[in-house]
C-alpha cells in the first residue's frame, strides 16, 4: 500500500465514522461543551500529523495551494444556514452572520483561485483570504459554542445529519487547511 493510498483510506475511514456518528446520534448525546472540544481536538490531530508525520506533510505539501483554498467552496453551506434560520431551525445569531460570512469566504475562495493573478499577487491574495477565512470560521465556531452552552438545544440541528458532518469532519479539515495555507504561503512562499 502506497502512502497516498494509506492517507486516503484514513480520510475515507474518518468520513465513514463521522457519518456513523451522525446516524447514531452520538453528537446529540454529548454535552454542549464537547462538540467544540471535538472540533478542536480533531483539528489538533490533523495539525500534529502535518507537523510530525513526514509522509503526511509531504502528501499535503504536494497538493496545489489552490486546491486547499477551493476546499473552502464547501462553505457555501452558509446558504443552508440561512434557509434553516428562515425555517426556525437555527438561531439568527449563528445562522445569519455565520451563513453570510461562510458564503463570502466561499465566493472569495473562487475569486482568489480563478482570477488570473501573477505569482506574487496570488500569494498575497491567498494570504489575505486565509486570514479573513480563518477569523470568520473561528467566530462562527465560537458563536455556535456560546449559543449551545447558553441555550441548550438551539444548535441541535448541527448534531444531526447532514450538518453533523460539519463538527465531525469538515470544520476540522477547514481549520487545518487554514493552518497549512499559512505555513505554505506565508513562510515558504509557495502557491
Amino acid at each position: 500500500m502506497t502512502t497516498p493510498l494509506a492517507i486516503r483510506i484514513v480520510f475515507w475511514t474518518w468520513l465513514i465514522a463521522a457519518v456513523a456518528a451522525g446516524r447514531q446520534g452520538w453528537l446529540q448525546a454529548m454535552p454542549a461543551s464537547a462538540v467544540p472540544a471535538l472540533v478542536l481536538g480533531l483539528t489538533a490531530l490533523l495539525a500534529l500529523a502535518y507537523r510530525r508525520l513526514g509522509a503526511f506533510s509531504a502528501w499535503v505539501d504536494a497538493l496545489d495551494v489552490r486546491g486547499l483554498v477551493l476546499l473552502h467552496v464547501t462553505r457555501f453551506v452558509g446558504l443552508y444556514f440561512l434557509v434553516l434560520y428562515d425555517r426556525g431551525a437555527l438561531p439568527y445569531a449563528f445562522a445569519v452572520p455565520g451563513g453570510i460570512g461562510d458564503i463570502a469566504v466561499a465566493a472569495l475562495a473562487l475569486a482568489v483561485c480563478l482570477f488570473p493573478w501573477g505569482e506574487a499577487s496570488r500569494r498575497r491574495a491567498i494570504s489575505i483570504w486565509n486570514i479573513v477565512g480563518l477569523i470568520e470560521l473561528l467566530l462562527t465556531i465560537l458563536t455556535a459554542a456560546r449559543l449551545g452552552l447558553a441555550e441548550p438545544g438551539s444548535m441541535h440541528t448541527l448534531t444531526q445529519l447532514p450538518l453533523s458532518l460539519l463538527p465531525t469532519f469538515l470544520v476540522p479539515l477547514l481549520l487545518a487547511s487554514h493552518l497549512v495555507l499559512y505555513a505554505r504561503v506565508s513562510h515558504r512562499g509557495t502557491t
